[in-house]
């Protein structure tokens, strides 16, 4: 008897699963894909490419499609407006960050050249790439739980900016910054095209940039970030 009485976590969250609010789901979804992601995601463009459209991406979709939720994947006149007005403002940050040592000792993270044969292909892996980081961060964790309010455009910075330990040290520091923007503009829109034209952009634009001689020269902009306390 005791033995049939035993039973296994996983019998214990197969029971609670169903009680669960669509919100308590999203964040529960959302810890077990990034330990997922942490632990299994490989360090190749091609194999990182299907890996995070699968996880990233059909880990939320899945979800939201099995509820009804659509997780910020729409388009509407506000979302192309808004990602017009975000891009434009993200623009100045990619430009002057392309010119800073660090940035471009860093980047591109995975080999490619300035001949359009060879860069194109790896510019839209670059933005599949942001396109599966904004339906897990700005979709799954931000417009996808906004029924609690704005408050769910501050769910992920910390996440966010544990993800870019490793990357230049201002670009960490701006990380979580950035993440709150993007869910701000995202939870505006309701759709998460603001943040997924601004990024995707954004990555295609800097590793071309770093790819060419600096737009101009990088000390005037060092002078005014000397201030901040990183290597730049």
């Amino acid at each position: 008897m005791a033995a049939d009485t035993k039973r296994s976590a996983f019998d214990v969250v197969g029971d609670r699963l169903p009680t669960l609010t669509w919100v308590q789901k999203s964040l529960l979804t959302g810890a077990v894909l990034t330990i997922a992601w942490m632990a299994y995601v490989p360090s190749d463009v091609e194999r990182r490419v299907v890996f995070d459209s699968v996880v990233l991406i059909g880990g939320p979709l899945a979800l939201g499609l099995t509820h009804g939720r659509r997780i910020g994947w729409r388009v509407n006149r506000l979302a192309v407006r808004n990602a017009v007005l975000l891009s434009l403002f993200v623009l100045p940050f990619y430009l002057i960050g392309s010119t800073l040592p660090t940035i471009r000792e860093f980047y591109p993270i995975w080999r490619t050249g300035p001949a359009i044969n060879e860069f194109l292909p790896h510019a839209v892996q670059l933005f599949v790439l942001a396109l599966a980081a904004e339906t897990y961060y700005r979709g799954l964790l931000c417009v996808g739980v906004k029924d609690i309010g704005f408050k769910a455009v501050f769910i992920s910075p910390l996440l966010y900016m544990f993800h870019h330990w490793g990357k230049p040290p201002i670009e960490f520091l701006l990380s979580g910054p950035t993440d709150v923007l993007f869910g701000a503009v995202d939870y505006k829109s309701n759709s998460i095209l603001p943040s997924v034209i601004a990024h995707g952009v954004g990555l295609v634009l800097l590793d071309w940039l770093v790819l060419h001689d600096p737009l101009f020269d990088p000390e005037p902009a060092l002078d005014v970030l000397e201030w901040l306390p990183v290597a730049l």
